[in-house]
């Protein structure tokens, strides 16, 4: 069984990004990067990564995480933020009453990410 499926599915998906951009935007570290985007455009574009990334039937087919992310590096996106993104993305899953070992799965599978989201 996926990750996508032990965790609720496209439901649990579309949960957890609505609660993860409000967690975003309210965070000094983070929002920055998100002023003047599309923000249910940038939801619909985080639910169909999320599930294709823990393992879900749907296809991602957004930019690569380099390319999608290049313009925030010119703009000082590092692993502070990187950082900021994973904890934010914890108390998301924890808020939703996701299982502690699926949260660690969940948080490796972002982490992999990290040298592709900031240009490595």
């Amino acid at each position: 069984m996926s990750l996508y499926e032990k965790i609720g599915g496209e439901a649990a998906i579309m949960a957890a990004a609505n609660l993860f951009y409000e967690k975003v935007l309210a965070d000094p570290l983070t929002a920055p990067f998100f002023g003047g985007l599309d923000m249910e455009g940038q939801i619909r574009k985080q639910m169909a990564f999320l599930a294709w990334a823990f393992g879900g039937p749907a296809e991602y087919r957004g930019r690569d995480l380099r390319s999608a992310h290049a313009g925030l590096i010119e703009r000082g996106l590092g692993d502070a933020h990187f950082d900021a993104i994973s904890r934010l993305l914890r108390a998301t899953l924890e808020e939703l009453g996701v299982a502690d070992d699926l949260i660690a799965e969940a948080l490796r599978t972002v982490n992999g990410t990290r040298s592709a989201v900031l240009n490595r």
